[in-house]
């Protein structure tokens, strides 16, 4: 009888702890859908391309649509998850995407491929000065110049990875990630598997903002390689009666070698940035000198996690730096206008190392404006025309776009 008791007891037992159990699971999901959070991005945009050779000329008109979705904090985890979709609109499709096959060889490149794909999945865990992230995720560091989402593309870029950054005080962040997949910019098509290792660290103090990393970067591939960055930059500003001024400085080196035996191959190259901007009335005046250095002119500074529409014009002639380097000295206005904000550049391009006859790599004048209008929606419209010099050749691009977020 006792033992029937006991028996009784303990299945009675289990059965509570089961309930309470499977009530606090429920009150935990209950938590994360009632806190959660949806979203939904779409970009229009019109793009032309004119290049003095034999392509065509290029047009696109292409809709951009994310929709995400976060989860509420449960017991410091969420979840996030966003899927990407990418449409030529109006048949306007007379543009090529080398990686993906489109239109090989026909027209110049625009770079937004047709594709739906998951931009972001990932698992996140934070409390108090700590934050990790495992999974597909958008990492951005510092002005993009380095590690970027490439977001002015239909496609943006983002990484499948491992992430951890720390308030070690409230002035001195920490952060670090593994890379183990380059989701770019191409669909699925030109997608790299990796080994990365990403530092940084930043401190901020009242003289301005330091930062040091170390890029340290593999493709997993068949083939011996690396490409290793380490680097340090300053920004400062100083407020004036009449003038405000913005000023900074950036340096770092990079090695970077691949192959085996024979036909392996090693260079050093080194990166040198400097800036100063004045503030006036409403205006913003800036030169910027930045140098993507050369290897006796076999090999030149590589960014290839960067933003680099961002950066040497907007016409991409530099996506990739020229073996002989690149200087890029950079004249800038900017400001508001009629509730917008309107920018005015020159950058005059040269070699860092002549070599081959190439020194004078061209100029070019990029011209935009942006607004925002009706509360929740963008408009933007640019312009870039490049001269060129010893290689490449004369090129055009046109963009007109607009966009919302809800």
């Amino acid at each position: 009888m006792n033992s029937s008791r006991n028996f009784g007891m303990k299945i009675l037992a289990a059965s509570v702890i089961t309930l309470i159990g499977t009530s606090a699971m429920a009150d935990d999901i209950h938590t994360a859908l009632s806190d959660a959070t949806a979203w939904a991005d779409l970009n229009l945009r019109y793009e032309s391309v004119e290049q003095d050779n034999a392509l065509e000329d290029a047009s696109a008109l292409t809709l951009r649509t994310r929709l995400g979705f976060s989860s509420g904090s449960v017991n410091g985890f969420s979840f996030t998850a966003e899927v990407e979709d990418s449409r030529i609109v109006l048949g306007q499709d007379e543009f090529t995407v080398g990686p993906t096959g489109f239109n090989v060889g026909e027209y110049s490149v625009i770079a937004d491929p047709e594709t739906t794909e998951v931009d972001q999945a990932f698992i996140q865990y934070k409390a108090d000065n700590f934050t990790a992230k495992v999974g597909r995720q958008v990492i951005t560091l510092d002005d993009h110049r380095f590690v970027g989402h490439v977001g002015w593309r239909q496609d943006r870029q983002t990484f499948d990875a491992v992430s951890a950054k720390y308030a070690a005080s409230e002035n001195l962040s920490l952060f670090y990630s593994y890379l183990y997949k380059r989701n770019r910019i191409f669909a699925e098509a030109a997608d790299l598997d990796s080994n990365d290792h990403i530092l940084h660290a930043t401190y901020t103090s009242k003289i301005g903002k330091f930062v040091g990393y170390a890029y340290l970067l593999e493709i997993d591939s068949d083939t011996d390689n690396a490409l290793d960055t380490y680097g340090v930059s300053y920004d400062g500003k100083t407020k004036g009666e009449k003038v405000n001024w913005a000023y900074g400085a950036e340096f770092a080196t990079q090695s970077s070698e691949s192959g085996a035996g024979e036909t392996a191959t090693d260079f050093d190259a080194s990166y040198l940035n400097a800036y100063l901007a004045a503030s006036f009335s409403g205006v913003t005046a800036k030169v910027d000198y930045e140098i993507l250095g050369s290897d006796d002119g076999q090999y030149g500074f590589s960014t290839p996690l960067a933003t680099l529409h961002k950066f040497n014009g907007w016409t991409d002639q530099f996506l990739g730096t020229p073996a002989q380097g690149l200087k890029d000295l950079k004249f800038s206005l900017s400001g508001g206008l009629a509730g917008g904000k309107w920018l005015l550049a020159y950058h005059d391009f040269t070699a860092d190392d002549s070599s081959n006859g190439v020194d004078d790599l061209g100029s070019e004048i990029n011209v935009q404006y942006t607004k925002k209008f009706a509360g929740k929606y963008n408009f933007g419209i640019k312009y870039g025309t490049y001269d060129a010099g010893d290689i490449k050749v004369d090129a055009n691009r046109f963009w007109m776009w607009v966009g919302t977020r809800f």
